[in-house]
């Protein structure tokens, strides 16, 4: 039981704070949970993330979801995804309910916590290339998969990044085989995970034919969200589309509605996906509020879930073949050269747009990797700090 309530209050506490992206999310995750708790070490994580942007879904969620199975079982992967998660579900819900006509968008606190993001994101890039992307071979993989990630916007490309690096790893990284694996911990039988794989393919396959055999609001709400989640690789703003078909056609939610929320989900930390919950709470007819709201984050995380716990059972045995852990340490470069792309674009480019925003990020950056301040209380100050360009 102390061990879920550490969990509930480390997660939570990053919910509050993790500003910018599911790429910002892994630089927070790696400070608190790598470098600072030393919960895992620093391959295992690069591990985990490698393993996540595989699989379908929300990816920074899923490795707070994995983290927590390692430390607490499942009920600390749950309790991992909702300290994680319940922060910026509360936020819409509220927003929602009373907020709707309020413009935060453009407020300079907002521009405080985008700019800590890039400077908690320019930590996890230095600190985890350092480690993970060292030498001419995963150097020079790092590079090109930062290059293809920006110039490819495909869903599907940064899959093929990863596919690519890993074979480029696999034939030219063999001296990478010599490396110890230290096991993630994971108390999940293999029998359990292939019934959660199970699972996850069963309500993929069966809640579409449940909801033309009888028209049922609140399941076809659930099996909108839920194939949302199943379907999108990468998370983030990659599910919008498949959200706005889910409500906005159907006239569950007005085009107005879905925009004004987007702008709220973008001005939240936590993961994109909580735009479930505004989207639960505004849809009409019933189920609608509290309920609705509850019901589109469950169904919109629910693959996420099933999908980690289905795939780490198997994952340990994997990535301790010399073979694979060749690959992994191609893919695991590979990571780090989308984490670079992803800080220029979107991170900076629609962050830093003055000389004062660049001093700001310095300033972030500075607190965390000289003055060494926890991540919380620099974008407390990164928020008062662009209240005060805004205001002069």
């Amino acid at each position: 039981m102390k061990r879920l309530l550490e969990l509930f209050i480390v997660s939570a506490r990053l919910g509050l704070t993790s500003f910018g992206g599911p790429v910002a999310h892994l630089g927070y995750f790696h400070d608190v949970y790598v470098k600072r708790r030393k919960w895992l070490t620093e391959e295992a994580y690069a591990d985990l993330v490698a393993l996540c942007q595989f699989l379908p879904g929300p990816a920074s969620s899923q490795v707070g979801i994995a983290i927590g199975i390692g430390r607490a079982g499942l009920l600390g992967g749950i309790m991992a995804w909702i300290g994680f998660t319940l922060p910026s579900v509360i936020a819409l819900m509220v927003f929602a309910a009373v907020l709707g006509e309020f413009d935060i968008q453009h407020a300079g606190w907002l521009q405080g916590l985008m700019i800590a993001a890039v400077a908690v994101v320019a930590q996890a890039v230095w600190s985890m290339g350092s480690k993970l992307a060292s030498g001419r071979t995963r150097g020079s993989i790092a590079v090109i998969a930062a290059a293809a990630a920006l110039l490819l916007h495909s869903a599907f490309a940064q899959v093929v990044i990863i596919a690519v690096s890993g074979l480029i790893g696999w034939r030219l990284l063999t001296s990478d085989v010599s490396r110890t694996v230290q096991p993630f911990h994971v108390p999940i039988s293999r029998s359990a995970g292939i019934a959660f794989l199970l699972a996850f393919a069963a309500l993929l396959i069966g809640l579409p034919l449940l909801r033309a055999a009888g028209h049922r609001q609140a399941l076809d709400l659930f099996d909108s969200f839920y194939r949302a989640g199943a379907l999108v690789f990468g998370g983030g703003h990659v599910v919008l589309p498949l959200l706005q078909q889910a409500v906005v056609p159907t006239g569950w939610v007005s085009d107005s509605q879905f925009l004004a929320g987007y702008g709220a989900a973008q001005a939240v930390p936590g993961p994109l996906f909580t735009f479930a919950a505004y989207l639960g709470y505004v849809s009409d007819p019933s189920p609608h509020g509290i309920f609705g709201s509850l019901l589109a984050v469950a169904a919109i995380f629910l693959p996420a879930f099933l999908l980690v716990a289905g795939a780490l059972p198997f994952w340990n045995a994997i990535r301790a073949k010399p073979g694979f852990q060749s690959a992994l340490a191609g893919i695991n470069a590979s990571v780090v050269g989308m984490l670079i792309a992803a800080l220029y674009d979107p991170i900076w480019t629609s962050t830093i747009g003055t000389p004062a925003d660049v001093c700001l990020a310095l300033a972030a950056f500075g607190l965390l990797t000289i003055w060494k301040l926890p991540p919380w209380l620099v974008v407390v100050l990164s928020a008062a700090g662009g209240t005060a360009i805004a205001y002069f």
